[in-house]
């Protein structure tokens, strides 16, 4: 039950223990024993259960609703957790969520296929059960956490993750059960055993995620208490589909279509939209949600709830919040009664040299056909009814995992599962999991680590690469400069997907989505067959003001060459006053002069003035090491 909860609401517990060769006795014999002490043949008889209780996370408290298909393994549960309510439910083929803002997604990617194969073999407790749900099923073993002994079963049901039993050998009963969530591992721990019409059930849950360290974090836990349970309830197939979204969203102009101007910054898609009726400046993000700085929801007059936890391209937490705004507007597109998260974005204006309220993301793309004129700086708003693809464009399929696009594609051959996100500004990250397995820093001669981008929870480092053939469908581009997420941590180290597309590539498109038929489309514009520049300086810079504060510099770069450190403050660059220009446009420039080029660099360390000369090289080669091969 409520198996979706944590993932909803962007929460993010290995468990420390140490496994013994020996086996502590066959699955089924525990199995058989975890029936007997738990209701025995009761079960048999048992084909659906009702659940009422309550439920607590990140400071928030709240009450559920569940029922469960004891047979099929089908489920659907609501929930309320302070200011916000959502639902989330498996039919017997596909799970569905419904997010605080109303937005329904059919979560169809394979990892979230996999989840959900894995939670209806627990919800129809196939351990018991095999001939209708069969799972393969490792040797049982000992193992000891925190001064306990337990009898442990991994079982891997068909089609699903695998999920590990730990049963309680004095009880004979289910004491945790331990899954992986995404680059986590979620821990559930069960207590408070009753007995209810013959049968035993756990009226307390408590789950825990943990990072690849087993660090736990408070914010994380979510606790779930059982009030009253019903058996046998009458059920039907409507029960347990995915429900239709509100009319929430609408477009006022009979036309059904709004363009909005924006702009390019570092990638970026920034649009000028409306906050319950004040001004705001929104970054436009497919792989985000509704978000806004603490400082723009005290402007705004939103005060959040809760204290939960939240992770990005970053190695670090930090605090999510919720509070409902009346409504947002963006062109003539509005959304009313939004959700939106407040999370402190840290750095990011310095990182961007640009101001803004936060982000508008997945509730747009889910309620609107969007398209994105890079060439043009557009971005275009219809009515589902109303949108048409970009003409000449080609269409690339996508399933959705959580809220983000999922799309197939190929690098230099090799099959790849691909985010897409214009929340990005790099090209093509590839995901440490399948970077390690495919041997991909030899393979591309990768660059010296460095930090290669900047999100929640800080810098994001990578090692840069001059990539070959990118597929996506029908559409190929040559060369790339990604970069190799190489780290256990971020989101960039999850195995499934196994990179991300950010605006580097998107921007030499037209690119539009269909949330509701999950198609994007891709059509050329002017830059699609221009080079893909890579930084040539080595140095990754944040607005301070009137000065460019280095950060960090690359190993082996034209900025260690010319002695530069972090903490050096930038004042000018080629006799020019590093305030005349944006850093977006200083970043654009130290990318696109040639290798070779000189250039006098004005700055302070610490009381001094000094000067450098950066002489401009290429970092990676200006073709793909793997061409040709």
């Amino acid at each position: 039950m409520l198996k979706h909860v944590c993932a909803s609401l962007l929460l993010l517990a290995a468990v420390s223990a140490g496994a013994r060769s020996a086996p502590a006795d066959d699955a089924a014999a525990l199995f058989a024993r975890y029936k007997e002490a738990s209701g025995g043949a009761h079960w048999d008889a048992a084909k659906t259960l009702e659940s009422h209780g309550s439920l607590s996370a990140g400071g928030l408290d709240g009450t559920y609703r569940a029922i469960q298909d004891l047979v099929r393994g089908r489920s659907a549960s609501q929930y309320r957790l302070g200011p916000i309510e959502g639902a989330d439910g498996y039919d017997g083929r596909i799970g569905w969520t419904r997010d605080p803002g109303g937005e329904v997604a059919l979560l169809d990617a394979a990892e979230a296929r996999r989840r959900a194969s894995s939670q209806a073999w627990l919800d129809a407790h196939g351990y018991w059960y095999p001939e209708r749900h069969p799972a393969r099923l490792d040797r049982a073993e000992v193992r000891e956490t925190d001064g306990h002994r337990y009898d442990v079963v991994t079982a891997t049901p068909d089609g699903g993750d695998p999920v590990g039993l730990w049963f309680d050998p004095a009880t004979h009963l289910l004491a945790r059960v331990v899954q992986r969530q995404g680059q986590d591992t979620a821990t559930t721990v069960f207590d408070d055993w009753r007995n209810v019409d013959g049968r035993r059930l756990p009226f307390r849950s408590v789950t825990d995620l943990a990072d690849a360290d087993g660090r736990i974090e408070p914010r994380q836990r979510t606790e779930v208490r059982i009030e009253r349970v019903a058996w046998n309830v009458p059920v039907k197939d409507a029960d347990f589909a995915a429900p239709a979204m509100a009319p929430t969203a609408r477009i006022d102009n009979v036309a059904g279509v709004t363009r909005i101007p924006f702009q390019l910054v570092n990638n970026h898609i920034y649009v000028d939209g409306e906050l319950d009726g004040r001004k705001a400046r929104f970054l436009v993000d497919t792989g985000g949600a509704n978000l806004l700085t603490p400082a723009a929801a005290a402007k705004f007059g939103l005060k959040g709830e809760g204290k939960l936890a939240g992770r990005g391209a970053g190695d670090e937490t930090v605090d999510v919040a919720f509070a409902h705004a009346k409504e947002v507007r963006v062109g003539d597109a509005r959304l009313a009664e939004p959700v939106f998260m407040i999370m402190d974005l840290g750095s990011l204006p310095a990182v961007e040299g640009f101001e803004s309220d936060g982000l508008v993301g997945y509730e747009m793309f889910r309620r609107f056909g969007v398209t994105i004129d890079y060439a043009a700086h557009e971005l275009i708003l219809a009515d589902p009814a109303k949108f048409t693809p970009p003409p000449a464009a080609t269409a690339v399929p996508f399933e959705l995992a959580e809220r983000i696009p999922i799309v197939a594609g190929k690098l230099d051959g090799v099959p790849l599962r691909i985010s897409v996100d214009t929340g990005s500004r790099v090209s093509l990250t590839m995901h440490s999991p399948f970077a390690k397995e495919h041997g991909l820093a030899a393979k591309y001669r990768a660059a010296p680590e460095a930090v290669i981008g900047w999100g929640v929870g800080g810098a994001s480092r990578g090692r840069p690469v001059r990539l070959g053939r990118l597929e996506l469908g029908a559409v190929a581009i040559d060369g790339v400069a990604g970069d190799l997420f190489l780290g256990e941590k971020s989101a960039f180290a999850a195995v499934d997907p196994q990179a991300n597309l950010g605006g580097g590539v998107l921007k030499r498109f037209t690119v539009a989505f269909d949330y509701a038929a999950k198609r994007m489309y891709l059509a050329p514009n002017a830059d699609f067959a221009k080079p893909d520049a890579f930084d040539r300086s080595g140095l990754w810079l944040l607005g301070a003001g009137e000065g460019l504060k280095i950060v960090d510099v690359a190993a082996d770069s034209a900025a260690a060459r010319a002695r530069l450190r972090d903490d050096d403050l930038i004042t000018a660059i080629d006799g020019e006053a590093v305030a005349k220009r944006s850093l977006s446009e200083w970043r654009q420039r130290l990318r696109d002069l040639p290798a070779g080029t000189h250039l006098a660099v004005d700055y302070r360390r610490g009381d001094r003035s000094m000067r450098a000369e950066l002489v401009l090289a290429d970092r990676i080669p200006a073709t793909s090491p793997a061409a040709g091969k």
